[in-house]
């Protein structure tokens, strides 16, 4: 038996969506840009997707810009802000527990004369707000806090912290490709100026995502060229993933999300039924397809190859940097002692998930955590399976 459990690093393409983007790889083929028929063609099929990505999170077609993926988004968002607005001040405030690709961007503007402040969280993942509102000063330009942690799954308070920024005056850039569309998001009510999303992580294909930039906000390009995507995002647009995007949200279905959250507690239950366990992130608060364990006495990295041996594939934690021996950054920021930190697993669940698959895995991951800790120089079995 088999079963797919790292849906949190990407998402098999639904057969709806491969349908819809087939005809623009050999029939409808056109250039976006090009003023023929068939270049027609394609930018209508372009502006078609753009439309259906804005209505779902409340926003205007004109302020989405397509991108290649949740890392190019997450970039052009916060260099792009940082190089357009330092006459105002270089100070950019982000958390301790972003994706890679924000902490990286935040380093290299360090690098580069900008100021960064790191803020923590508490012990299920979520910023405090008051300490947020403290760090905002005269010079701050920008706030990029993730909307659903892709490690361990906490969601945060978007209207809370965009209220918070905006009586500030400062832009409020969100990364959202773990929670689009499982979570609901309004840039209105919650008063956001960027959002990053992307399509592989909702049964599109990979390679395609969008920024969403609010009207007037004021940001740079990254990518110069002929000036596509109204000279913000240069580049032959992917005309083919963006129409497999906009029909992955055009399909995102609420009672896909609920029979996922019934499958995420059914599975957080029996696994802290293992001595010694414990589950990273809130209980409810968190992603409806996420689940995130520390195991003390053993390797998170042994149990993932064990249940690959299995046909179960799982992961360490973010499945961006998890070929690093190395204890992930979200779960030290939780207060978690390394010793049972580098014993973490991610499962994450998809629409496709069912109880049988779960049930294979909790089963195989109890005789796994049972075998590797009687191996452990730590003694972990004898001390924890009586």
């Amino acid at each position: 038996m088999k079963a797919y459990l790292d849906n949190g690093a990407t998402t098999r393409v639904d057969d709806e969506v491969l349908k819809d983007m087939l005809p623009y790889f050999s029939k409808n083929y056109g250039n976006a840009s090009s003023l023929h028929t068939e270049g027609q063609i394609a930018k209508k099929a372009m502006e078609k997707a753009r439309k259906i990505i804005a209505e779902k999170i409340n926003a205007n077609p004109q302020e989405i810009f397509f991108t290649s993926g949740g890392t190019e988004s997450n970039n052009f968002a916060i260099k792009g802000v940082a190089f357009m607005n330092k006459s105002k001040g270089k100070h950019i405030i982000t958390t301790k527990v972003e994706h890679d690709c924000v902490l990286n961007a935040c380093k290299w503007l360090q690098r580069n004369g900008y100021d960064i402040s790191y803020i923590g969280v508490d012990s299920e993942g979520l910023i405090n707000l008051n300490e947020l509102e403290k760090e905002i000063r005269d010079n701050t330009i920008l706030v990029s806090i993730i909307h659903g942690n892709n490690e361990i799954g906490t969601i945060q308070n978007l209207e809370k912290i965009g209220e918070i920024c905006n009586n500030k005056g400062v832009y409020f850039h969100t990364d959202a490709c773990q929670s689009f569309t499982k979570v609901p998001i309004d840039v209105k009510k919650q008063k956001i100026d960027l959002i990053t999303i992307n399509s592989h992580k909702i049964h599109g294909p990979k390679g395609v995502g969008a920024l969403y930039v609010k009207n007037g906000t004021k940001i740079d390009a990254l990518h110069h060229g002929g000036g596509h995507e109204k000279n913000k995002r240069s580049g032959t647009e992917n005309i083919s993933g963006i129409v497999g995007f906009g029909k992955a949200v055009e399909i995102a279905n609420k009672k896909n999300f609920e029979k996922m959250e019934k499958l995420r507690d059914y599975l957080i239950e029996k696994i802290l039924e293992i001595p010694e366990t414990r589950l990273n992130g809130p209980k409810k608060n968190r992603l409806c397809n996420n689940t995130h364990f520390s195991f003390s006495h053993i390797e998170g990295e042994s149990i993932v190859l064990m249940l690959d041996a299995k046909g179960i594939s799982a992961s360490t934690g973010s499945a961006c940097s998890n070929n690093q021996l190395k204890g992930s950054h979200v779960v030290e920021a939780i207060g978690i002692d390394p010793k049972i930190s580098h014993g973490s697993l991610r499962l994450t669940i998809s629409k496709y998930t069912t109880k049988k698959e779960i049930d294979y895995t909790i089963t195989e991951i109890k005789k796994i955590v049972k075998r590797l800790r009687a191996m452990s120089p730590l003694g972990g079995e004898k001390n924890v399976h009586k």
